[in-house]
């Protein structure tokens, strides 16, 4: 057992990774995209969301745990996504890809208007059962991470941190990249203990994340 603060999370039994696997081999469908908070669907099932700063990686993952080339749309460029995108995971829940943070290849307008949606989703959606925070393992907590996740604490909104491009980082500079996550993390209520280690490229941590979000009622 690992005895460090937040430790990456243990592989999971073979009856939640196959929980995981049917979860995703079902319909996963978009429902619509949201630019303001009366435009949410109905909150009549619990919702995951993935967040993160722009070009984190987040359209990857995504694309990766559902099985879907091209579910979420991947760009290089900062703040292609700039509407709250829902899609179904069958009946039972919605899967919510919220727009990037940070810094934005956009007008400062357009920039400001959908990062206020994005707080107001976080702070004010009853029926968010989980944030998946994602970290790129190169880079590590940023400020803008950290204001994100003091939202999700003062709105009393678990989260868990998930490190993506784990294959881009190797031995020495990952433990680095672990040690100042647990750092910034244990300042968190709010936070989930266990991390998370994924590589969209290599599939990496894909059948993990997916039993961990199948076990989320």
């Amino acid at each position: 057992m690992n005895a460090l603060p937040f430790p990456v999370v243990e592989d999971p039994e073979p009856e939640a990774i196959e929980a995981g696997r049917k979860l995703f081999a079902g319909p996963v469908d978009f429902v619509k995209g949201v630019v303001a908070m009366d435009g949410l669907p109905p909150g009549d099932r619990p919702e995951i969301c993935f967040a993160g700063r722009s070009n984190v990686g987040k359209s990857s993952l995504i694309n990766a745990v559902t099985g879907r080339k091209a579910l979420a749309r991947a760009s290089n460029t900062p703040g292609r996504t700039q509407e709250i995108n829902f899609f179904t995971m069958g009946e039972s829940r919605y899967l919510v890809d919220l727009p990037g943070y940070g810094f934005a290849n956009a007008p400062v307008k357009v920039v400001e208007k959908w990062q206020r949606l994005l707080k107001a989703y976080l702070s004010g959606r009853q029926t968010l059962r989980r944030a998946f925070v994602l970290i790129d393992a190169r880079h590590g907590v940023k400020s803008v991470d950290d204001e994100i996740m003091a939202l999700l604490d003062r709105a009393a909104v678990t989260f868990q941190c998930v490190l993506t491009k784990t294959d881009k980082v190797k031995g020495a500079d990952l433990d680095r990249s672990l040690a100042r996550t647990r750092e910034a993390l244990a300042k968190h209520p709010a936070a989930f203990p266990e991390l998370v280690l994924t590589s969209s490229e290599k599939g990496d941590g894909i059948a993990t994340l997916r039993a961990i979000i199948a076990g989320i009622d």
